[in-house]
């Protein structure tokens, strides 16, 4: 999205007022008990629904939050259909998103320590486009690199150290040297 199709705060509360209303509707059709509490963040609206000491709130994570990740995608549609446009809402459970993004960080850590240790790529599980955006961040923020590879769903991420650390500054170093070689004349081509 350009900066001129940047969202105002007012269309962004807006649209996190009528994912509120969205998942309130469903929380009513199957019973669940839960406050819902909305925002904006890092310039997307932000809905999360938070557990009143009821375990079936637990319920609309799922196994590795696969439920969760459904109950967005549905309320991004229900906000389209409302607003005409695309939105790139965060529907959260119960915190569900920050700790994935704690165990995210713990896990890119560990990836990035066993590269700086052996000097060689580390690739990690598949995942999906958020995980792997968390991992980029984190590996940038510890000045390594990152690339993903593969294609959906089967999507990973490999983690190098840059080019410039440690050994690989003294291969860069030879690399620059000047090399000999044997020059064509121009008839010889």
């Amino acid at each position: 999205m350009s900066q001129a199709d940047e969202k105002t705060f007012d269309q962004l509360n807006d649209e996190a007022d009528i994912a509120a209303d969205y998942l309130e509707g469903l929380l009513d059709i199957v019973d669940y008990e839960g406050d819902i509490e909305m925002g904006v963040r890092n310039n997307r609206p932000v809905v999360q629904i938070v557990a009143d000491d009821n375990t079936d709130i637990k319920h609309l994570i799922g196994r590795h939050g696969e439920v969760v990740d459904a109950l967005q995608q549905l309320t991004r549609l229900a906000v389209q259909q409302k607003t005409g446009e695309r939105s790139h809402l965060i529907v959260d459970v119960d915190g569900y998103l920050k700790r994935k993004r704690q165990r995210l960080r713990d896990m890119a850590l560990d990836a990035i320590d066993e590269v700086r240790e052996t000097g060689e790529p580390v690739s990690l599980d598949p995942m999906n486009s958020f995980e792997r955006k968390i991992v980029h961040d984190v590996v940038r923020e510890e000045g390594m690199k990152s690339r993903s590879h593969g294609e959906e769903p089967k999507r990973y991420v490999t983690i190098y150290r840059k080019a410039n650390q440690t050994e690989d500054a003294d291969d860069a170093a030879d690399a620059a040297e000047p090399v000999e070689t044997e020059a064509i004349a121009p008839d010889e081509e």
